[in-house]
C-alpha cells in the first residue's frame, strides 16, 4: 500500500476484522473504537462501503430480511485484512518514531500540554 488510508476507511476496516457486521452495526463500532472521534452517517457509510467492495477491500457475508428491510452484511476480504496489517504497521512506525522523539526531549523542552478551556480548576 502506497497511501495512507483516510480515517474513516482505516476504522471501517477495523470494525470489519472481527465477525461481519451490517451498516448499523459498523457505525456503532467505528464509534466504539475511535471512542466517539468519528461518527459516521448512514448516507456517508453506505457510500463508503460501496467503494471498499468495489474495491476488493470488504465483501458482503450475506444478507437477509429484516422487518421487510433488506439487511446487508459485510466482512474483510483477503485483501482488505493485508491493506490493515500495511496501514497498522505503517502508524505503529509513525508512533514509535514520535515517542522516540519525544522521550529525547529534556522535561523543560516538552510542551505544555493544553488545558481545558472554562473555569479555573
Amino acid at each position: 500500500m502506497d497511501t495512507p488510508l483516510q480515517e474513516p476507511t482505516f476504522w471501517i476496516l477495523t470494525a470489519l476484522a472481527g465477525p461481519p457486521l451490517h451498516g448499523y452495526g459498523i457505525i456503532g463500532e467505528v464509534a466504539s473504537l475511535s471512542e466517539g472521534r468519528l461518527s459516521m452517517r448512514p448516507g456517508t457509510l453506505y457510500g463508503a462501503l460501496d467503494r471498499l467492495v468495489d474495491a476488493g477491500l470488504i465483501e458482503v457475508d450475506r444478507e437477509e430480511i429484516v422487518d421487510g428491510r433488506l439487511r446487508r452484511y459485510y466482512r474483510l476480504s483477503p485483501s482488505g485484512n493485508a491493506t490493515l496489517v500495511d496501514e497498522a504497521e505503517r502508524l505503529r512506525h509513525n508512533v514509535e518514531a514520535a515517542t522516540a522523539r519525544l522521550g529525547n526531549l529534556t522535561p523543560a523542552a516538552r510542551p505544555i500540554a493544553p488545558r481545558p478551556l472554562g473555569g479555573l480548576a
